[in-house]
């Protein structure tokens, strides 16, 4: 029996919870394919940090922190703490001294003239994760937030990691601008693994800054609306609250209600101009079920908040489940 080919667009720690869960379910049963967000990734002490690449490595790779959900396990901070002696600029940015070593030879890499596919290959190699991990683009694409000056009341645009890190998205978002995604490229290997895919994911992630982001690559959208595949998305709200990290704010922005619902109907049916096939949410948005299901996207609701052990892996096997439903029902 053939491989199942699964494409997951990922980005942030709910991605990379996600990922482990589908890798327990299928292990060696599936080639699974994972395209990353690199809209947030920024330069910084003159090193390229691409933080939902390294999420998805140090996740599969079984080194990431549990406790912050980025960066490196037992991870020490001396080098920011002597930067930070030094005065020097951004204090508000978190690098550890293990986490540095790959944003070391990342950059090293890149001044080299290796592509960011080429990077993010060699780097995996080290963790051997049973996936492969590609970036969205080769090319410099940036999430920035337009929001007003604090200081001198103007409107101004600033990255993405400073108005999430810094600010702690306490300046109201007026706008986001994925910049350089209008002329960008997929990275090799994105369009014909969403071409070849059996299963297509959308993880629990931020809709705003972790997956739309990959949709803004010319060529990602249309790719995945054309897709044999069943597209299956799993909702970041859990009882009408973001499960961490500050993805309300951001879809206030946009105007789109934090629900389950709401981001259902953002993404809209595969049937019309979107792109969902099926959603899955969480037991305690059971009520939003019949609503989902009446713009056309098949849905179904379970235990999503992947806090306990095993959580992850019945999550992954009930998307798989439903992607299989949705193929029988499209053969029928």
């Amino acid at each position: 029996m053939a491989e199942l080919q699964v494409v997951v667009l990922a980005g942030g720690v709910g991605a990379a919870r996600f990922l482990g869960g589908l890798v327990e379910t299928k292990g060696n049963d599936s080639d699974i394919t994972v395209i990353s967000n690199t809209a947030d990734d920024i330069r910084l002490f003159g090193l390229q940090v691409c933080p939902d690449l390294d999420s998805v490595m140090y996740g599969l790779g079984g080194v990431e922190s549990s406790d912050r959900g980025w960066g490196r396990e037992n991870e020490t901070f001396n080098t920011l703490e002597e930067l930070r002696a030094y005065k020097a600029e951004p204090e508000w940015f978190q690098l550890g001294d293990r986490d540095i070593a790959t944003h070391l030879i990342r950059t090293q890499m890149l001044d080299a003239g290796y592509s960011l596919s080429q990077v993010t290959q060699a780097l995996c190699k080290r963790w051997e994760i049973p996936a492969t991990l590609i970036p969205m683009t080769n090319e410099r694409v940036e999430t920035h937030v337009v929001v007003d000056d604090p200081e001198t009341d103007h409107v101004k645009a600033i990255h993405f990691q400073e108005w999430w890190v810094r600010y702690r998205a306490s300046l109201p978002a007026r706008e986001f601008l994925t910049i350089g995604a209008d002329v960008a490229k997929p990275a090799p290997g994105v369009l014909g693994a969403i071409g070849s895919a059996d299963v297509i994911i959308l993880p629990p992630s931020n809709p705003v800054v972790s997956i739309n982001p990959i949709l803004n690559v010319p060529g990602i959208r249309q790719a995945l609306r054309l897709a044999n595949a069943p597209i299956v998305g799993v909702s970041p709200i859990i009882g009408g609250e973001v499960v961490r990290g500050m993805a309300d704010k951001c879809l206030a922005a946009i105007n789109v209600a934090a629900t389950a619902s709401g981001i259902a109907a953002y993404y809209g049916p595969r049937s019309g101009d979107g792109l969902l096939d099926a959603w899955i949410v969480d037991e305690l948005d059971e009520t939003s079920v019949k609503e989902i299901s009446q713009l056309g996207i098949k849905t179904v609701a379970t235990k999503t908040l992947m806090s306990e052990p095993g959580v992850s892996k019945k999550l992954a096997e009930t998307v798989l489940e439903l992607a299989n439903q949705v193929t029988k029902a499209k053969d029928a």
